[in-house]
């Protein structure tokens, strides 16, 4: 059986004094962190995850690139049927 809220139900809820749980603010870290200079582009600074997703985009985009240009060549230069 579904259960069926009334507008004032659903506006108590969202609106509640109590705190669930409270969230550590880590941009100021995270700023010193992207705002340092040292020589690293910004794409690169937030760790071994941002290395793996930007060589992991690379080569997807090297193989994919590939790919178009070798499917391409084969619809261009169509084999000759006996």
């Amino acid at each position: 059986r579904f259960r069926h809220f009334t507008l004032q139900q659903v506006s108590r809820r969202q609106i509640s004094s109590t705190v669930r749980r409270q969230l550590v603010n880590k941009v100021p870290d995270k700023q010193k962190l992207f705002q340092e200079s040292n020589g690293m582009p910004v794409h690169l600074k937030g760790g071994v995850g941002d290395a793996v997703l930007y060589r992991a985009t690379m080569g997807l985009t090297v193989l994919g690139t590939a790919y178009v240009i070798y499917e391409l060549v084969k619809a261009a230069l169509p084999q000759k049927k006996d």
